[in-house]
């Protein structure tokens, strides 16, 4: 998908959560929705928006209901008094050690990268020297059923026949989940969202000139076999406006920054150390 697009979806990754704020209560104790993305984007290191829709979603109930056990254990544990026996203490301690360790290093680099300037006109060079990259093509959502032989794919167009809107869509993500030898199968056949050019040609072809709502009313055929296509939605190309792009623009020349900024303070603050190894 097209780094604009990605850097736009992660950015709105967690708008409808946050608008909840508070994703599950547990005898009184709230687990708001800030913690259970940071838990997020820890556990998949910024991958989260990539991730099908199922994926997502089975992913943010798994998280809530791990946090939920995990309050639950902490609760059962300090009533039972756990929480003061000397080797949870002596844990504790050593454990708190490491992390504060590790929030500082968290924020001297935070501290360093807020220092980094970019000016205007840095970012608009950037701008109008890749503006290609802020053109976003069409792109398509789209569903497939892929079957051996061209028999199975007409026979699959056959029970689909005469359906439409919502009833073709169902019917559509059964067929896939039963008949489909493709690796999309468990997903309904689901292919996510991509621009022309990522499928075989043969594919390509068929599922552009698709209205969204369609199916393809004879077999595909490619390398891979026979498909039955499902074009769920169609997005127009978007040309992204300075404007619009400017603020990712500069966060990414200040991250290509940060990287000779944090090994130029680390080797000072090597060379201004008396540092021993061993006893």
């Amino acid at each position: 998908m097209h780094r604009i697009f990605k850097m736009l979806a992660a950015a709105m990754l967690f708008a409808a959560a946050a608008s909840a704020e508070t994703m599950a209560t547990v005898n009184g104790t709230k687990i708001g929705a800030d913690e259970v993305q940071k838990v997020v984007m820890e556990g998949t290191q910024g991958a989260f928006p990539n991730l099908p829709k199922e994926k997502q979603d089975e992913l943010l109930k798994n998280i809530v209901e791990g946090m939920i056990m995990q309050e639950l254990i902490y609760e059962d544990a300090k009533q039972k008094g756990l929480l003061e026996t000397d080797d949870y203490k002596q844990e504790l301690q050593e454990m708190l050690k490491r992390l504060e360790r590790q929030l500082a290093a968290r924020a001297w680099e935070k501290d360093i990268f807020n220092n980094i300037k970019v000016d205007e006109k840095e970012v608009k060079a950037h701008y109008e020297a890749n503006v290609k990259e802020y053109d976003v093509p069409e792109t398509v959502n789209a569903r497939h059923i892929l079957v051996p032989s061209e028999a199975e794919a007409k026979n699959v167009i056959d029970e689909l026949s005469g359906l439409t809107g919502k009833a073709l869509q169902e019917r559509f993500v059964t067929l896939a989940i039963k008949r489909s030898k493709g690796p999309s199968a468990a997903k309904g056949g689901d292919l996510g969202r991509f621009p022309r050019g990522q499928m075989v040609p043969e594919f390509d072809a068929a599922v552009f000139n698709l209205k969204e709502g369609t199916i393809t009313t004879s077999p595909v055929k490619t390398q891979f076999g026979y498909h039955v296509i499902y074009l769920e939605k169609k997005f127009a190309p978007k040309k992204y406006s300075y404007e619009e792009v400017k603020g990712f623009i500069e966060k990414q020349l200040r991250a290509n920054k940060l990287k000779a900024e944090l090994d130029k303070q680390s080797k000072a603050l090597r060379n201004s150390a008396k540092i021993t190894y061993g006893d």
